[in-house]
């Protein structure tokens, strides 16, 4: 007696799904910002760890 594979394909579109292709982004933010925020929080910490 053969096995039934039991792999199933999504129902609808077959897996497929489509988002809206033009996303309107209301805040631009550069990469390089982010990082130099971040950095400058760590080293806010540190300086205020080591002096309270």
């Amino acid at each position: 007696m053969a096995k039934k594979d039991k792999s199933r394909l999504p129902s609808g579109m077959g897996g497929l799904v489509r988002y809206d292709e033009e996303v309107k982004e209301t805040i631009k933010i550069k990469p390089e910002y982010v990082i130099y925020f971040s950095l400058a929080v760590i080293a806010i910490e540190v300086v205020l760890k080591f002096l309270g």
